[in-house]
């Protein structure tokens, strides 16, 4: 069985857990320490039973509370060679490097990496599978590749960024340069986009939908559910959305 859950999602901090076996991963970790231990034991865990931390790319709402976390438990944290760069905190003695196309082993899992178009040094997201169950995670990217709808294809589970609703973000209070940034081809996925990527992929053997990474200023959980059910043709209330600050509970692959 394998099962995954959020501590939180967006641009306040991001981090996401999964689990199979006895193998307990969290993907990236943008909330403080104190929070980050806070909203684990919510989800009836303690940081010594991670094996370690995966991370997409090293923006500080992805990796701001890492350090302090996988210092004080002594968890590994993998990364790709330019995150490393990107990111002066890291705990040096924590790092194990990967290559964004070369899949590896992590306890009970096969953690697939792949390249996406985003605004860091050399970010990557993952596939997670354990033989018969797979888990895709992509929260961050500012446009769909033919490579990551093949990766994202056919998988048991889907963690998908639907950032942006273009009207509002174009309406908004950013900046020019900022709404540039978040709607250009290396920023963030919008509702429309994040709804063509699942029109284009093998949905199936969908069992889970969760939307992640929504903006708190230009989006809102009804217009991403919209799009994303009239991509599926499915009921809203099927879909989930991560919170920014409940996160999401387990759920379960079978």
């Amino acid at each position: 069985m394998m099962r995954f859950a959020y501590l939180g999602s967006g641009s306040k901090g991001n981090a996401a857990l999964v689990q199979c076996g006895r193998t307990t991963v969290m993907v990236d970790c943008g909330l403080p320490l104190a929070e980050a231990e806070l909203r684990l034991q919510r989800l009836g865990l303690a940081p010594d039973q991670l094996d370690g931390i995966v991370v997409t790319h090293e923006h500080s709402d992805h990796v701001g509370g890492i350090a302090r976390l996988a210092q004080r438990h002594r968890l590994p944290v993998w990364l790709t060679p330019g995150s490393l760069k990107g990111w002066p905190e890291a705990p040096a003695e924590c790092i194990r490097l990967i290559s964004p196309h070369e899949p590896f082993e992590l306890g009970e899992l096969r953690v697939e990496p792949f390249p996406v178009p985003h605004d860091a040094r050399e970010p990557c997201q993952y596939v997670f599978g354990d033989g018969r169950l797979r888990l895709g995670v992509l929260s961050d990217a500012g446009s769909v590749t033919a490579h990551m709808r093949k990766l994202l294809s056919a998988c048991d589970a889907l963690l998908v960024e639907f950032n942006h609703d273009p009207v509002m973000l174009a309406k908004g209070p950013y900046p020019g340069q900022l709404k540039r940034r978040v709607g250009g081809d290396r920023g963030h996925l919008s509702n429309a986009q994040a709804a063509g990527l699942l029109r284009g992929i093998d949905c199936t053997r969908l069992q889970h939908l969760v939307l992640i990474h929504l903006s708190e200023v230009n989006n809102t959980p009804e217009h991403a559910r919209a799009a994303a059910a009239a991509a599926l043709n499915c009921s809203e209330s099927w879909i989930a959305c991560a919170h920014q600050r409940d996160g999401l509970d387990w759920r379960e692959l079978r």
